[in-house]
């Protein structure tokens, strides 16, 4: 099972630092969404895309988590390359983490 079979995301960016948030679509999934999407885990998803630290915020009152990618825009909106220079695909790509 992937992670968009319980759950949905956003993203958004503050200059060279992308922000991805989960949320499950039925709280009877909020376990496992909190044991299985770990900071490790995204990391290991987003592989070189992300060049300095994950960190995990949890809001347990809306059974979501909030990833900090750091490093994760190629410098941002002003200064990057990337086609997705505001990191909006991220949210899309956080889904697909197996379960």
């Amino acid at each position: 099972m992937k992670l968009h079979d319980i759950a949905y995301s956003r993203a958004g960016d503050k200059g060279d630092v992308s922000n991805v948030c989960v949320f499950v679509e039925d709280d009877a999934h909020w376990p496992l969404l909190l044991e299985k999407v770990t900071a490790g885990r995204v990391r290991e998803k987003f592989g070189s895309l992300v060049k300095g630290e994950v960190t995990r915020y949890v809001y347990p009152n809306l059974h979501g988590l909030n990833f900090v990618l750091e490093g994760a825009l190629d410098g941002g909106c002003n200064f990057g390359l990337r086609l997705d220079v505001y990191g909006k695909s991220y949210s899309s790509l956080i889904l697909d983490i197996d379960l």
